[in-house]
């Protein structure tokens, strides 16, 4: 892992009327390179929060970085590392409290999309999706889990729709994200007397290039999306934004009683059913 430094100068966002609940909390955002994590990060910085944001691609990491302060956030602490390696994760840890001498929130982002069935997932394709998806998210939470006691702070996790529901064809994906839920129900439990709150968001089908990244061509990736107006009960797919703004309850004062959930944000995909 390596610290990705930064020169800008940090910038007054103490005035925004809405920045009461963020200010000055200090927010880890694994995968926050792109997609939901980029989303998330950028408005929790424009609402004040102190920004580490972790990813693998340093220059997506950068884009991250220059939107935060485009935004009117705080020059955030970039850290590039691979969430399967447990030295980097620790890293992560160390490097916060290094910068910040504390953890506020924890929102675990970092994951990845592979396609296959029981016939065609080999172990290894199970191996790298379980580690990606559930061991670094259960080593990194185990690790800030003492510091969030500390601050009485809270751990948002992203799930999946597929976390709740089967669909075909993404077995070992679904099983990752099944996990994922038990695990903030558990946690949730394990740590409310404590006062950390978890909880997780379950999108549905957002536009980000998590999809292409799992193998998706572009002319595949249209129809994909263009499906979702039967999928979806809305009728389309999500925007990253709608995410990071069910993220950002969660991870808020607003959601002070609200704890052990896993929150469909899918467009209703959750309770659709064939007929």
């Amino acid at each position: 892992m390596s610290i990705v430094s930064s020169d800008r100068n940090s910038l007054n966002v103490t005035n925004h009327p809405t920045m009461s609940s963020f200010k000055d909390k200090v927010i880890i955002v694994t995968g926050a390179s792109s997609g939901i994590g980029a989303s998330v990060a950028v408005h929790l910085a424009r609402l004040g929060g102190l920004l580490v944001i972790v990813g693998r691609n340093v220059e997506k990491l950068q884009e991250t970085a220059d939107n935060i302060v485009a935004a009117g956030g705080a020059p955030a602490l970039k850290l590039r590392a691979d969430m399967t390696q447990e030295a980097e994760v620790q890293q992560i840890v160390d490097a916060t409290l290094t910068k910040h001498s504390r953890i506020d929130v924890l929102i675990n982002n970092a994951g990845i999309l592979e396609t296959g069935s029981i016939e065609t997932t080999s172990l290894e394709q199970f191996d790298r999706l379980i580690n990606t998806n559930v061991r670094s998210l259960y080593q990194l939470t185990m690790l800030a889990t003492p510091e969030l006691v500390k601050t009485k702070g809270n751990i948002v996790n992203v799930s999946s729709v597929c976390g709740l529901r089967a669909f075909p064809g993404v077995l070992a994906y679904n099983v990752s994200k099944a996990a994922v839920d038990q695990f903030t129900a558990c946690v949730a439990l394990e740590l409310a007397p404590k006062g950390v709150r978890v909880n997780a968001v379950n999108p549905g089908v957002i536009v980000t290039d998590i999809h292409k990244r799992g193998g998706m061509d572009e002319q595949t990736y249209a129809k994909f999306l263009e499906h979702c107006k039967i999928t979806h009960a809305l009728g389309r797919p999500g925007d990253v934004k709608e995410v990071a703004a069910a993220i950002a309850f969660l991870a808020s004062d607003q959601a002070s009683f609200t704890t052990g959930i896993s929150l469909p944000v899918d467009g209703g995909r959750h309770a659709m059913c064939p007929r």
